[in-house]
Parts: structure tokens; C-alpha cells; sequence
């Protein structure tokens, strides 16, 4: 199956990758920023909005959920361990700017790449 057909296999739209692809960043921050916008998208879905959020066992299940489709019980955990970091990331760094995760944009996102 495509990716195309498929919508949760891809959270980020053709405009959002677009819009990444024309920012004047370097390649690897490009790169960055687009892993960062696909899991800030991933954790919009699943409502997880802070570091102190109630809800672990949600990511870890979403993780778990996306996992089935590969029969891999590794890549789950792998997965969740990379988006509970990058939750952790996108959290401190929403407060530090006065956002919610929810609130945060790729406008947002870009000078957390830019950062050595």
C-alpha cells in the first residue's frame, strides 16, 4: 500500500514538507526539523500535550498499535522510546518559548534546529 492512500503513515502533509524543503537551512537541519514536525504531528494525534501528561500508557499503546502493522515488538519500543525523547524535547522547549505542544508550528520549530 502507499503511503499516499494511507494518511497515518505520513503525518505530515505535501505542503508542510514543501514549506520544510524551502526554508534556507541546511540539508541535515532540514532533515531534522522534518523528524521533529512528523512527531510533533504523531503527538498532536494522540493528544499528548506535556512532559507531565497523564497519559504514558497512551503513547506507549499508539506505539504498540503502529507496530502490529510489522509484527515487530522492537520497533515499538524503539518508537515509543524516540518519541517519549522527542516529547520530552518538544515540551521543554513549548514552555521556554510560552506555547503548548499543540499550539507549537514548523515556525516554531525552526530555531530548536538552528540550536548547536
Amino acid at each position: 500500500m502507499s503511503n499516499h492512500l494511507d494518511p497515518l503513515s505520513n503525518p505530515l502533509n505535501i505542503e508542510t514538507i514543501q514549506a520544510i524543503d524551502n526554508l534556507d537551512l541546511p540539508i541535515m537541519q532540514k532533515h531534522h526539523l522534518r523528524i521533529l514536525a512528523h512527531c510533533l504531528q504523531i503527538l498532536k494525534t494522540i493528544n499528548v500535550d506535556s512532559l507531565e501528561y497523564q497519559n504514558k500508557n497512551l503513547l506507549r499503546e499508539w506505539c504498540d498499535k503502529q507496530s502490529k502493522k510489522f509484527d515487530d515488538k522492537k520497533f515499538s519500543d524503539l518508537f515509543y522510546e524516540q518519541l517519549k525523547s522527542t516529547s520530552k524535547k518538544l515540551s521543554t522547549f513549548s514552555k521556554k518559548i510560552g506555547k503548548s505542544i499543540e499550539d507549537l508550528e514548523i515556525d516554531d520549530l525552526v530555531p530548536l534546529v538552528e540550536q548547536p
